[in-house]
Formats: structure tokens, C-alpha cells, sequence
């Protein structure tokens, strides 16, 4: 019986132990994906078109988000919005990804796909430009 209870204990033990050490590589293999959002406003313009584009509020960050996509399989494995500066950050596994922009069809958004690699315990820097509207030449 007193062998048997230090099994259990021994069991018990060795479970809490693996699992602390699956969270602490887990924790210490990501790596951070950071950036900055830069909108810029579509507006047809021509030779003789010198209007101003309109400012950027730093509420209009939040009506962006990005959303980071599995290169391989295009799932979808986090979100992301910038803050009132249209910076972010976002700690990943490491692994091959794409930045995208969410709702890109509904709210008219323009965006060119970043793919990027995440190295354990390393930064990329990712920044995203997004067009907002149609622009058009006008002769």
C-alpha cells in the first residue's frame, strides 16, 4: 500500500512536471510579428487635382483589422488591430504566415497580402498599407 502511494505520487509528480515544461517551450519558441498600418484614402485625382487627403483618425485603426493567415492551409490563426498610432505587435509559433486585411471586400479596401516568417524568439517587422475607395486617373 505505501509503495503503491508513492507511485501515485511519483505519477502525479512527473504529469505536473511535463506539463510545466510544455508550457515553458511553448512560451519561449515564439516569436513577434510587429508593424504599422498606414490607411490612405482613394479619391480620383488628375493634372489639375491638388485636394488634400483627408487625416486619418486614430479610431479609424480599429475599423481595420488585420488578420494573420496560415500560409499553407489560408486559416485564419489570430487577429490583430492597431492602436491610435497604427502600430501592432502579436507574439506567434514560429512558422511561415501571411498578413491580410479583414472585410477587404465590404469596405472597399485595397491591400497587398504580406507573407512573412516567424523565427523563435526573433521580431519581424511587417508593415501594411491598405487603400480605402477607388482612385481613378482623370485626364
Amino acid at each position: 500500500m505505501l509503495m503503491s502511494m508513492f507511485f501515485k505520487y511519483l505519477a502525479s509528480t512527473f504529469v505536473i512536471f511535463l506539463l510545466a515544461a510544455s508550457a515553458s517551450i511553448k512560451a519561449e519558441s515564439q516569436g513577434f510579428m510587429e508593424g504599422h498600418l498606414k490607411i490612405i484614402f482613394g479619391m480620383a485625382v488628375g493634372p489639375s487635382d491638388e485636394m488634400p487627403r483627408p487625416q486619418v483618425n486614430p479610431q479609424s485603426y480599429a475599423e481595420y483589422p488585420l488578420i494573420i493567415l496560415s500560409q499553407e492551409e489560408k486559416k485564419e490563426i489570430a487577429r490583430v488591430t492597431a492602436d491610435e498610432n497604427g502600430n501592432y505587435r502579436v507574439a506567434l509559433p514560429p512558422g511561415n504566415y501571411v498578413l491580410d486585411v479583414q472585410n477587404r471586400v465590404a469596405k472597399h479596401v485595397r491591400a497587398a497580402p504580406r507573407p512573412f516568417t516567424i523565427v523563435s524568439n526573433q521580431t519581424v517587422r511587417v508593415d501594411m498599407n491598405i487603400v480605402i475607395g477607388f482612385a481613378r486617373i482623370r485626364p
